[in-house]
Order: structure tokens, then sequence, then C-alpha cells
């Protein structure tokens, strides 16, 4: 579920974080100026990201001061070092130690951070990140001091604009519906005026004189075709960082969220606790809920591509949501329905009524089946008989139907849940009968 923000407090200004998970380890990751806390939650490949990777930490996240929902005093030049906002959100979150994952501003005041606070981290990942923007007489790797400022005025200048959008997160330029979402996400990030404060500021970062005292394991990952910051500068801190890898990744995104996520998710977890998947393979007991949006097929024929693809991110945005206010979580989307475990049969049945009434009212019917059973984890999916069950149970479904096995209405015995019996019915590939029911309005 989307976690509360709490707040941090330095020098009587207020900073936005929130915790989600367990560790250990403990991982900050930070994208420096550039990110909203809360609002991220609302794009379901974003969410799913955070809580895949709270799969495996304690993940503690944060606004910097000036942006997102931190304070943004008057007098930006007040605004504490955001390496003593890192140390403040850290004490506030009670994490002695914690592995840093930053990019873009908050890659140099990582750095910073860990040279002066080497026992308060434990592993530094830095992602298209730099230690010095600038190009130098000592660092060919930087840009041109003109050309750079070009750059940032048009990205002041256009900012909360499709081109920055596209700019920044190539893979999605051309889905109207996230456009319109990540436009949304900048404008809660910061004004334009505030963005071209923060660039300026940046332009004054020059982290390499601290390269050397990092003593702690590292990790430079770098993408591509990056447009804002040049491999160069990548490669330039590996190459000045003790015990640091350095990884090309493949594509154009500065976001980590929508672009080979399961590749980054698996090398960040088998860099912070040696085993990639290491919470896979366990056999547990859950509820699983499959949705299925019925004359899918049709009604995309009938409304045409572009205009289905916003009908199919709008329902998996509402689901993502409903699923997580009920405590459940989604494992995939099938294209037109959707696959969630529950952790109890009641809060599958409270998401499958909140569900059929908030598509409803897209005019988007769906039939939905659940069913409770052990099922082993793997490291995007969940296997075993009881999925098909679930499966074939929200087969026997009619549009509209919320149709569950008799073990669902048999955990949820003295609830107020109203059961209508169907009878037993033959699964298709099972050789016994199951008795379904079905929940009544």
């Amino acid at each position: 579920m989307t976690p509360e923000t709490e707040y941090a407090k330095i020098d009587g200004l207020r900073i936005a974080y929130q915790t989600v998970g367990e560790g250990p380890p403990d991982v900050l990751l930070s994208a420096g100026h550039f990110n909203h806390t809360d609002a991220v939650w609302e794009e379901p490949g974003a969410a799913l990201f955070l809580r895949r990777m709270a799969g495996f930490c304690r993940l503690i996240r944060f606004d910097a001061l000036g942006s997102g929902g931190s304070d943004r005093p008057l007098n930006a030049d007040a605004i504490p070092a955001y390496d003593e906002q890192i140390q403040a959100v850290l004490d506030a979150a009670g994490s002695p130690q914690a592995a840093l994952i930053t990019m873009l501003d908050a890659g140099p005041a990582a750095i910073e951070f860990a040279a002066k606070h080497p026992g308060r981290v434990s592993h530094l990942i830095l992602w298209n990140s730099t230690a010095r923007m600038i190009r130098d007489d000592d660092y060919p790797e930087g840009m041109d001091p003109d050309a750079l400022h070009q750059l940032y005025d048009a990205v002041a200048e256009g900012w909360a604009s499709q081109y920055v959008g596209a700019l920044n997160n190539p893979s999605r330029s051309d889905d109207a519906a996230f456009m319109t979402w990540y436009r949304k996400y900048m404008r809660s990030i910061a004004t334009p005026t505030e963005v071209q404060r923060v660039l300026e500021g940046s332009l004054e970062q020059d982290a390499r004189p601290f390269l050397a005292e990092i003593t702690m394991p590292a990790l430079v990952m770098h993408r591509t075709d990056y447009a804002l910051i040049p491999m160069s500068q990548s490669r330039y801190l590996a190459g000045h960082l003790a015990r640091a890898e350095f990884m090309e990744v493949p594509g154009a995104d500065g976001a980590v969220y929508w672009e080979t996520p399961e590749l980054i998710l698996d090398v960040w977890e088998r860099f912070l606790t040696g085993d990639a998947g290491r919470r896979t393979g366990q056999v547990e007991l859950v509820t699983l809920l499959f949705t299925d949006i019925v004359r899918s097929t049709e009604r995309a024929e009938g409304m045409g591509d572009r205009n289905w693809l916003a009908v199919i991110d709008e329902h998996n945005a509402t689901t993502l949501r409903i699923v997580e206010q009920n405590g459940g979580a989604i494992v995939k989307h099938t294209g037109d329905g959707t696959l969630a475990t529950f952790p109890t049969p009641s809060g599958a049945i409270q998401a499958a009524v909140a569900l059929r009434r908030a598509l409803g009212g897209m005019s988007v019917e769906i039939r939905i089946g659940i069913h409770t059973g052990e099922v082993r984890r793997s490291e995007a999916d969940v296997e075993g008989l009881a999925v098909a069950i679930a499966a074939r149970v929200m087969g026997e479904a009619e549009p509209g139907d919320i149709m569950v096995s008799r073990t669902v209405r048999d955990l949820t015995a003295g609830s107020p849940v109203r059961f209508e019996a169907v009878g037993a019915r033959r699964l298709r590939g099972l050789t016994e009968e199951w008795e379904l029911f079905r929940v009544n309005p």
C-alpha cells in the first residue's frame, strides 16, 4: 500500500519522506529535486517498481527541500545542503546505516555524504549521475558551459511540457495517457522557476575531491542513450572510485521505473544482498483475484487502438489503487485483466466489489474470480494449482459477476458478505467438481 508521508526536520524546515518494506538492508532512493514522494505512486509502473524493491529492503524516499511535498523557503540560499538533508532523513527514519541509490543532482551530494559519513553508507549506487557537469581543464568529460546553459534553459522553459517529458522518458513518449500524467507529475515536483534555480545550482556541484575517500562498494549505472548526461561522466565516476563496478544499461530513459525495470531491480538486489530473487521460491497461502474485461476484443475494434489503450491505462491505474487500498498487490496485468494477491479472502472480496463499482462508472464491465490456496513465488509471478483454479473460477463468472470458490466462502463465514450458491462445476483441466458461489451486491 502507498506509505504514509512523514516529516524530518532540519533548521526548522520539514522534509517529506516515506518508508516502505522491511530491512535489512535499508536503502535510500533519491532523484534529487526531481521527485514527488506521494505523486509517483499514482503511476502503476512506478508503484510496481517501488513495491517490488521494498520486497528486498526497507525503502526510504524523500523530497528535497524546495520541491515535492517538502518546505519551499522563500530564501533559497538558506536551504541546508543536500547531503545534510540526507542525514536528517536517515536520522528521522531511524536508519543507522543505509545503501544510497541516487541520480541526477542527488549524485554529487550522495558522494559527499558517503565520504563524510562512511559508517552510515553500506553501498553506493549512482544512476545516470555525475561528479561534475561542466568541462574543466582536468575534466574533459564535462559538457561545454554554453551548451549546458542552453539545454537547461530549454528544460526550464519547457518544464511540464511534452518536450521535457519525452526528453527524459522517450520509451513512453507515444503513450498519450502516460504523458498526461507525467506532465502533471512534473508540475507537482516544482515550478519552472524552481527548476531553473535547481539546474543553475547543479552547475556549481563538484564532487571530484570526495571520490578518493569513498571506501564502500559502489555501482555506477548509465543508460546507453540517455540525453541529459553523457556516459563519459559515469565512466569517470567508476574509474575514480576504489571499489566500483560499471554497468551500461540499454535504453534512453532517465527514470528507472518504465524501461528495463526487471533488469535494474535484479542488479540492485544482487548488489545489495548478494542474491537476486532471494525472496522467490517461497510457498505461501494467499487469496488470488483474477479480473477480465468483458468483450474486450469487440470493444477494442470498435474504439480503435488509441482510445482502447487509454481505457486500459485507466483500468490498470484504478485496479492498482483499489487493490492496494484493500491490502493486496498486483502480480501482473494480462492485457485485458489483472491477477492480484491478498493476505485474506475478505480483502479480496472488498476489492472486487469496489472494482466492479469503480470500473462500472467508466462503462467497463468485468468478471472476477477469487480462490484461496498455496502458491510459490517466482521473480515476477505466482505459480501453482491455486492459480489455475482461480482462473477457472473467473471463467465460470457471467459479466458483472464476482465468483468465488467454496474455500473462500468457508473462510469468510460470519462476515457480512452474502453469497449465492451456483452449484458444483467441473472446471476446465481439473478432475474434481468445485462448488462455486456468487457474491451478491
